[in-house]
């Protein structure tokens, strides 16, 4: 595999946001994301620059992880959210003990299928773990098959949390509840 993988840089928001956009406009984007195309584009400069910060090489409460591909193009990515125990997530559920979250996974269709995925989410999770989380989850919609055959092919499980999003749909939650060997 000719990719690199690695934490982004602060200054590439630039990228954050062209991929992002692309991540956008996939086909089952309504089942993977809480986040239009539409509503992404009227983000201004400084929403980018400050999501790119955020989750940068060196940043604390968050990761973002990228795989570049041999000409620079950025081809795949996931972010980790760490979540303090004693806090409320973003669904308001309480979150009981430290974590990871991980959000916004993506890869280019033209790169599905070679394992891009799994290395990123190795990345991430070792990034997590590093960090004394107790385990690392994600929320994925009941109706996206292909990201949960993922995520179970990658070692989550679900935990049997359900959360609403919709009227009639839910997103349901799967956990790594203990460090797995990545590599």
């Amino acid at each position: 595999m000719n990719y690199k993988i690695r934490s982004i840089r602060a200054g590439e928001w630039a990228e954050v946001k062209a991929l992002r956009l692309a991540a956008l406009r996939d086909p089952v984007a309504h089942l993977a994301f809480l986040e239009t195309y539409e509503q992404a584009m009227a983000h201004p400069d400084s929403f980018w620059q400050e999501r790119a910060a955020g989750g940068a090489e060196g940043a604390l409460s968050a990761q973002q992880i990228v795989a570049e591909g041999p000409d620079g193009e950025w081809v795949g990515t996931l972010t980790v959210l760490i979540e303090e125990a004693g806090t409320t997530d973003w669904a308001g559920i309480a979150v009981d003990r430290k974590q990871g979250h991980v959000v916004g996974v993506f890869v280019r269709p033209d790169c599905r299928g070679i394992g891009l995925t799994e290395v990123l989410f190795d990345a991430g999770l070792e990034w997590a773990w590093a960090r004394g989380v107790e385990r690392v989850r994600l929320i994925v919609h009941e109706h996206n098959g292909r990201a949960q055959r993922l995520y179970k092919k990658v070692g989550f499980v679900a935990t049997g949390v359900t959360v609403p999003v919709g009227e009639g749909t839910a997103e349901v939650e799967l956990e790594l509840a203990v460090e797995r060997e990545v590599g």
